[in-house]
């Protein structure tokens, strides 16, 4: 994965993993992306978490979180992030986390 991200460990914007992404466009992505990108790209026809992004494809969070800001960056993804009052995240949000993390 060192290669896959050029050995950054973090998103060139912020990211937040809660963010939803959804792929850019219909058409399947070429042989010329990696195979990091067509998956990403493949699996956010539907509209997907960054986390859940991470988890499908089993690679780390933070590995995804790169590949997902270089990838809208490129205009192959949209992401929509969370609206957070002054700073703080929303409660609903956290019982969503926490119960999903519960079923796990």
């Amino acid at each position: 994965m060192y290669a896959v991200t050029g050995g950054r460990t973090a998103p060139r914007s912020g990211l937040a993993m809660e963010a939803l992404v959804s792929s850019a466009t219909s058409a399947t992505l070429g042989m010329a992306y990696t195979r990091e990108y067509r998956a990403i790209s493949e699996l956010c026809r539907q509209v997907r978490s960054v986390a859940e992004v991470s988890a499908l494809l089993s690679i780390p969070l933070g590995v995804a979180r790169v590949l997902i800001a270089d990838m809208e960056a490129e205009g192959l993804v949209r992401i929509y992030q969370p609206q957070l009052d002054a700073g703080l995240p929303d409660r609903s949000l956290l019982e969503r986390v926490l119960s999903g993390l519960r079923r796990l």
